[in-house]
């Protein structure tokens, strides 16, 4: 099983050339942001690029993206947010938009609406052996949220959740400098920054034994 994660796309789908592997992956997630404050013919775009490789895929909007492509990627059944997919065995369950930002961007929510959105996508895979956790905003406190003045931007509720549920993997986005490894208790965070600029998450599972990797 091998599973490629990327976000942050921001219409620079051009670089999925530069995945490596990308056709062949058993699955394919988006962490979200896959435009610029764009809507749903911006985001058919992005989708058309990754499923021209790969037509197994689970995505979600970002907090730049506007209502419009969360009602696409739910029209095309393929929306982690607050929703839980199992594949294989492997559960994969997601938030997309983020906490609030001092920016107002289309898409954030409540870290209340957060938590419950999470709960309830958990819900739907709590039973699989591997639960792989989706939010477009970072846990609060971790390198994934560190911005370049020193403070953490993340959402409390992503990180009040990773500690009580303690899922296997969060595959994060949001802070495209925060490009990271870290680690909550036994949940495994990977962020690795824009798509645009060459960076990717790769899952590898051999004969039950997982192995994660920022990439390339």
């Amino acid at each position: 099983m091998r599973i490629i994660a990327f976000g942050d796309i921001h219409m620079e789908y051009a670089a999925l050339q530069a995945v490596s592997g990308l056709a062949s992956a058993d699955m394919v997630i988006v962490t979200g942001d896959l435009t610029n404050f764009g809507n749903r013919e911006a985001a058919h775009q992005v989708i058309s690029a990754i499923r021209s490789m790969n037509s197994r895929i689970y995505a979600q909007p970002g907090n730049l993206d506007d209502a419009s492509v969360m009602e696409y990627l739910s029209e095309l059944g393929i929306n982690l947010h607050g929703k839980g997919f199992l594949f294989n065995g492997i559960g994969v369950f997601g938030v997309g938009g983020s906490n609030p930002t001092p920016f107002n961007t289309p898409t954030e929510f409540a870290e209340d609406e957060i938590g419950r959105l999470l709960n309830q996508g958990h819900a739907a895979v709590a039973q699989a052996s591997v639960r792989i956790m989706v939010p477009h905003a970072p846990p609060h406190n971790t390198a994934a949220d560190l911005i370049p003045n020193g403070m953490h931007v993340g959402s409390k509720a992503v990180r009040e959740f990773i500690e009580r549920v303690q899922p296997d993997f969060c595959l994060t986005g949001h802070i495209h400098e925060a490009r990271s490894v870290d680690r909550i208790g036994r949940t495994v965070i990977l962020s690795p920054g824009m798509l645009g600029k060459g960076g990717w998450i790769e899952l590898n599972e051999n004969a039950g034994v997982w192995s994660a990797f920022l990439k390339p």
